[in-house]
């Protein structure tokens, strides 16, 4: 089986497993991110250049994506070691834990020009049309809102290069490749200041 289809068959059954038989046990995730703050920040709240918050990200994401980087189809040195120490009910603990808490505040927008343009790159993207109208994420789509500017921008350059896939079969390829750099730039400034 291809590995992409192993990852996904792999999510389903750890997603499958969160149901009310197997419910997370947040006191468990909490004690288990304690590893996560020295780069995602305390409170999943990163202050690391390059790194995503995780605080009030979907809990479907984030099993997602440990499950990803755990089977090796998303790659990221500091946090191979880790994954390959997470069972499935820590990968559902983890989701839990860091949906739970409440979402970093977006920073004052100073540049109200170049969020006019990342509202523009946006619209024409369509990109609400999965991550909702707030931007908040659902269920397996990330939040986007308030997430560090320069990790968006990060993560949608590696979408366009193809370096990093999505979770919906290479929606965000396909979104991210047509996007010039300045489309990029405006977009994540954009999102991080909602």
């Amino acid at each position: 089986m291809h590995k992409l289809g192993v990852t996904a068959a792999l999510l389903a059954a750890i997603v499958a497993g969160g149901s009310t038989a197997h419910a997370a046990d947040l006191a468990a995730g909490k004690a288990k991110a304690e590893i996560c703050a020295g780069c995602h920040g305390e409170n999943g709240i990163s202050t690391t250049e390059n790194i995503p918050s995780l605080a009030g990200q979907q809990d479907q994401f984030i099993q997602w994506q440990l499950v990803y980087f755990r089977a090796g189809s998303r790659k990221n040195e500091a946090m191979q070691p880790i994954v390959e120490q997470l069972s499935n009910e820590d990968i559902r603990n983890l989701g839990a834990y860091f949906a739970s808490l409440a979402p970093p505040k977006s920073p004052p927008d100073n540049e109200a020009d170049l969020s006019k343009k990342g509202a523009q790159a946006a619209m024409g993207r369509r990109c609400a049309s999965c991550h909702t109208d707030s931007y908040a994420g659902t269920k397996g789509v990330a939040r986007l809102t308030g997430q560090r500017e320069e990790y968006l921008t990060k993560a949608l350059r590696e979408y366009k290069s193809g370096a990093r896939f999505g979770g919906s079969g290479g929606a965000m390829t396909d979104v991210a490749y047509p996007l010039s750099d300045e489309e990029i730039v405006a977009l994540a400034h954009y999102l991080a200041h909602l």
